[in-house]
């Protein structure tokens, strides 16, 4: 089958994949907006609540490359639809819950799921559908779930008020299976191109063999990148307070960050075809160590403060896209869902882990462990990003300049 390019199509993958990324990362959400009634309830520390997160992102590492070959045999289509159906127990058990052990159980059925319908999936259908094309469809599907915080949150506090944390663990269960599932079902697209086509395309143009060593350094990019990122979001009210804020101001300032992301993408968006994952990476990449050696360095001036959140908030907006979009200048679309779900493993771990050490070096070594690990990181990242540049395939180079 040949690869269907009209915009009207691509419009249409966009709004199932907007809605579904958006109601699949906003209902996991749940622990930042009532983690104190989830403690209350079960029995457990705070700490211990969030560490559903943890587990969450785990497991959705760990089955991540187990699914490389369903995505590749079956499509994204259906191992989304899958997906969604294996999540919904998860809701429900959690719902059940009376004690540490069914909490948890129900992190690790979500993040089963989720290995299949979160990001990785999403990614993987827009580029069964656009190829290497798929990097400006993927920045405009961030756009879109930049807000599943601002949008779930205070849907979560209003249903959990409503009809109490278990009735609204149920509403996510049937939110699942009424909208997701058959979003998937009816309106997302099957695969564009057949395996048999793409053994015709590799006959009359095989690709450029990529080293082991390439794919090596795409996955220290991303993964140094996304402990990053979602260690400071995840610590970054009490980086500030730290800093010396008070409460408030430090809250307003963190506040900021999501509107900032989310242009930073936008902005990355709106520069449609005319760069790569590396060029995005590369610019938003040296704004992250800059961020951070000067909040090490201004001993917690408003100003300083304020810069930091504006060249934190748009490098590790406009890098987020970028770690999604890296492996496209490399991998075709045989191979872009093998490694997608190669990359899910470390970048998830990565995830699970990077808040709770972050907090550790926060609480034992004040604000400076904290920004002087993610400097370390931030600088690393930008020279792997260098010599990736430096191996891109003559097509995916010529494309950039």
């Amino acid at each position: 089958m040949r690869f269907l390019k009209s915009g009207s199509g691509m419009l249409g993958v966009l709004l199932v994949l907007a809605i579904t990324q958006l109601i699949g990362w906003g209902t996991i959400g749940l622990p930042a907006v009532i983690g104190r009634d989830l403690a209350a309830d079960l029995g457990l520390s705070l700490p211990a609540v969030f560490a559903g997160s943890s587990v969450l992102y785990v497991t959705m590492g760990l089955c991540a490359p187990w699914l490389a070959k369903a995505f590749a045999r079956h499509g994204a289509r259906k191992v989304m639809m899958a997906g969604t159906v294996v999540a919904v127990p998860g809701f429900i058990v959690m719902s059940l819950a009376h004690e540490p052990m069914f909490y948890f159980a129900g992190w690790v059925i979500l993040g089963i799921g989720g290995s299949a319908t979160l990001s990785t999936g999403a990614y993987i259908m827009l580029n069964e559908v656009a190829g290497r094309g798929a990097k400006n469809a993927i920045g405009a599907l961030m756009l879109v779930t930049g807000l599943s915080s601002s949008i779930f949150w205070p849907t979560t506090s209003l249903l959990s008020g409503l009809l109490g944390w278990r009735g609204m663990c149920l509403v996510y269960a049937a939110v699942l299976l009424v909208i997701n599932l058959p979003l998937y079902a009816f309106l997302a697209p099957r695969r564009k191109i057949a395996i048999d086509d793409v053994d015709e395309l590799a006959k009359v143009a095989p690709p450029p063999a990529i080293p082991r060593s390439t794919f090596g350094l795409v996955v220290c990019t991303i993964t140094l990148n996304a402990f990053v990122n979602f260690g400071i979001g995840a610590v970054l009210i009490e980086l500030l307070r730290a800093e010396g804020l008070a409460p408030a101001q430090a809250l307003a300032f963190g506040s900021m960050l999501g509107v900032i992301q989310v242009s930073a993408r936008g902005l990355d968006f709106l520069g449609g075809g005319r760069w790569d994952g590396i060029t995005t990476g590369l610019v938003a990449g040296t704004a992250l160590p800059v961020a951070m050696l000067l909040l090490m360095t201004s001993e917690g001036a408003t100003w300083a403060v304020a810069v930091f959140i504006l060249l934190y908030g748009a490098g590790s907006g406009a890098m987020a896209v970028a770690r999604a979009t890296i492996p496209l200048v490399f991998y075709d679309q045989a191979e872009f869902a093998k490694a997608m779900s190669m990359i899910a493993l470390p970048l998830n771990l990565a995830s699970a882990i990077s808040p709770p050490l972050l907090a550790g070096l926060l609480t034992q070594f004040g604000s400076r462990g904290a920004l002087g690990l993610t400097f370390v990181f931030s600088c690393a990242t930008v020279l792997i990003l260098v010599l990736l540049g430096r191996r891109r395939p003559q097509v995916a180079a010529a494309a950039a300049t």
